[in-house]
């Protein structure tokens, strides 16, 4: 009896970047690299088959995701990108920026057949602006907040999840330890919440960097909010291997 075909996932981290005059554009993303490689060990004893990828440039990040057309796959896809970016848009190492409705249209049922059916589950570790985050208050008694206008990037093709590690229009943290969002999903992938559907185990990483973590040093106290949005038609179960 043939065995299943093994899930694939795919991860990119860019840490060092360059101008397009080649010079040294940007500062090292300290601790991003480590953290990938973790992400990567924690996704194959979770049965995928990993693809690590560092320092990619904008055209090389395009490439990869179209390979991945010409893949055989399992019942799931995921894919991590830690990287620079602005709201839309992550950073290739040569400092171009890939939108990420091009990465999404890769993958689309028009251009990709062969994921059709498959989960694509995106998490984007990247800044979407440069506000910071203050945090607010859980109890108020004043005006509603302002809604939030959702980018056109969030219009993303069906059997597709996105989760991004900020609010639209703010910072992204990363120190040398990691990032506030992949630390907490890696966490969550390591523990028993890995069981969980990934709707709750999206929203059980919402919880874990809004409450319990904060920026240190220079942005002491400032806070981060995930965002998540889903065109999944079930629940699914990606990590429980």
């Amino acid at each position: 009896m043939s065995q299943p075909r093994q899930s694939r996932a795919l991860v990119i981290v860019n840490t060092d970047f360059r101008s397009s005059e080649g010079d040294v554009a940007f500062g090292t993303r300290r601790g991003a690299k480590r953290e990938a490689e973790k992400l990567s060990q924690i996704l194959s004893q979770l049965n995928y088959k990993v693809k690590l990828m560092h320092n990619k440039t904008a055209k090389e990040i395009e490439n990869l995701y179209q390979q991945e057309r010409c893949c055989e796959h399992g019942e799931y896809f995921v894919s991590i990108i830690s990287s620079h970016g602005e709201e839309g848009v992550i950073l290739g190492c040569d400092s171009e920026t890939v939108k990420l409705s091009r990465i999404f249209q890769i993958l689309s049922t028009e251009k990709c057949p062969v994921l059709t059916k498959i989960p694509k589950i995106f998490f984007i570790q990247a800044c979407r602006g440069a506000e910071l985050d203050r945090g607010v208050f859980v109890e108020r008694d004043s005006a509603e907040p302002k809604p939030e206008c959702f980018p056109d990037c969030l219009s993303i093709p069906p059997q597709t999840v996105v989760m991004f590690a900020c609010r639209p229009g703010y910072v992204a943290f990363l120190n040398v330890f990691g990032s506030m969002f992949l630390q907490a999903l890696l966490k969550f992938l390591k523990g028993e919440e890995r069981h969980l559907a990934l709707n709750r185990l999206m929203t059980r990483t919402n919880w874990e960097v809004a409450f319990r973590c904060q920026a240190r040093g220079a942005y002491e106290g400032c806070k981060e909010m995930p965002r998540f949005v889903s065109n999944l038609l079930q629940e699914v179960f990606p990590f429980s291997a």
